[in-house]
């Protein structure tokens, strides 16, 4: 039996459907955090978010900061997309795919933008930084277990 769309109709693809549904998501379900007017991001963001306690002890630990977000629970980086290829960040970090904040109720507010048109922390810095401060060894130096 071979299903044919009604005169005058199109039949949707999967690619458009799956784009309707993401659509229909409740309003505020997924944020994304902006990159600021005035700046560029050539290599895509992602995020690197932390609790907001460790906010404060990783900023001057880091050689140069990009823009950084906070609310009250988190302190959010921006990083250049795929830059958690081939690394674990250390818990309690969350990493954020397209800088992607499922389930935020509000934007958190944007507290550090760097001079210059980038937005990026440079991510080995960061994951160096919070491995330090959660006492994880980084996942370069773990010995190899054949």
């Amino acid at each position: 039996m071979t299903v044919r769309p009604a005169s005058g109709t199109r039949a949707l693809g999967l690619d458009t459907l799956v784009r309707l549904q993401r659509g229909l998501r409740r309003p505020g379900a997924l944020r994304r955090l902006p990159v600021p007017d005035g700046m560029t991001a050539p290599l895509g963001c992602d995020a690197v978010a932390v609790p907001a306690r460790f906010g404060p002890l990783v900023m001057p630990r880091l050689p140069r900061v990009g823009c950084v977000y906070a609310d009250e629970a988190h302190w959010w980086w921006i990083v250049p997309s795929d830059s958690d290829y081939a690394l674990e960040w250390p818990a309690p970090a969350q990493y954020a795919t397209g800088a992607v904040l499922p389930d935020a109720p509000d934007l958190p507010g944007l507290i550090h933008r760097p001079d210059g048109t980038l937005p990026y922390t440079p991510p080995i810095p960061l994951y160096l930084a919070l491995c330090r401060l959660t006492g994880t060894t980084p996942a370069w130096s773990r010995p190899v277990n054949a």
